[in-house]
């Protein structure tokens, strides 16, 4: 006989389990690549196998969690299925307290959980996921326009001043460099003997440098009549947020750390960008100009 507690951790255990179940059937309905169907159809029926492993020890059904699971459907829609899936199973693994009080007096679930994760962990890998198969063409467009792009900023605001001026320069360096890099990504994958598509690749490089470059200009371009400095700062805060939110999703997505990533390209970004600032003061302060 199970403990009312014991019993409680179950339910959420069996609980959890359903809610994933259903979110794999519904992403596989409107999954178009039979593979990915395929893949989503059999976790949908190894969450179906784990509720029933918690029923026969709660002897009852129980619902699914709706917000979460429309959360998390949603994610999967608009970010993509494997940043969706890893990033529930990422919280799902937040739940693992719960899982360990339950083993310590079932502990024939301890294997079977195991086997599960690791089965399941290995299903979600084989996903096929075009931008995923891009992510190094996206990584290179949006590294290189916050590097070269906020250092060009800085530079630009201490030697020019002028936050109109500012603004058309940094806008016309980054649509030059967009086309640039895309150029250069094409012929680079060309010259490869992988799977990837050449054109495909500099689309992504090109639009990922473009998209990064309107997001860094755009405070000048707002606030085109205030002192450049607030703009800077402000173009700053959005690169420090870029890399957050785009170190964020590769760690899910790479099952890497989110913190090494990080402050590694945070720190190359912000430590070009205060180099170019000082050389902005050389340059104004030697060449004696004032715009």
């Amino acid at each position: 006989m199970l403990d009312a507690n014991l019993k409680k951790h179950i339910i959420a255990a069996q609980k959890m389990e359903i809610t994933e179940h259903f979110l794999y059937k519904k992403l596989a309905k409107v999954t178009n690549d039979s593979h990915n169907k395929k893949i989503l159809e059999q976790i949908a029926d190894d969450e179906l196998k784990h509720y029933n492993f918690w029923k026969n020890y709660t002897n009852r059904d129980v619902k699914p969690k709706k917000i979460q699971l429309w959360f998390y459907y949603l994610v999967a829609r608009i970010l993509g299925l494997t940043f969706g899936l890893k990033l529930m199973e990422r919280s799902e693994h937040l739940a693992q307290v719960t899982y360990g009080e339950i083993t310590t007096i079932i502990p024939e679930a301890k294997s079977a959980l195991d086997d599960a994760a690791d089965h399941e962990a290995q299903l979600i890998a084989l996903i096929n996921e075009d931008f995923l198969a891009y992510i190094g063409s996206v990584i290179l467009g949006l590294s290189d326009a916050l590097v070269e792009l906020t250092g060009a900023l800085a530079g630009l605001t201490l030697a020019l001043s002028n936050t109109r001026l500012i603004a058309l320069t940094g806008l016309i360096i980054g649509i030059a460099a967009s086309l640039s890099m895309g150029t250069s990504e094409y012929l680079s994958t060309k010259s490869e003997d992988g799977t990837k598509n050449p054109l495909k690749a500099s689309i992504y490089t090109g639009t990922a440098y473009l998209i990064t470059v309107m997001l860094l200009i755009a405070p000048y371009l707002i606030l085109i009549e205030y002192n450049p400095l607030i703009c800077l700062t402000i173009t700053i805060i959005t690169a420090i947020l870029i890399i957050m939110l785009f170190t964020f999703y590769i760690s899910i997505t790479k099952d890497l750390s989110f913190k090494k990533r990080f402050f590694e390209v945070a720190g190359i970004s912000l430590g070009v960008a205060a180099l170019t600032f000082v050389i902005g003061i050389i340059v104004k302060q030697f060449l004696n100009v004032e715009l």
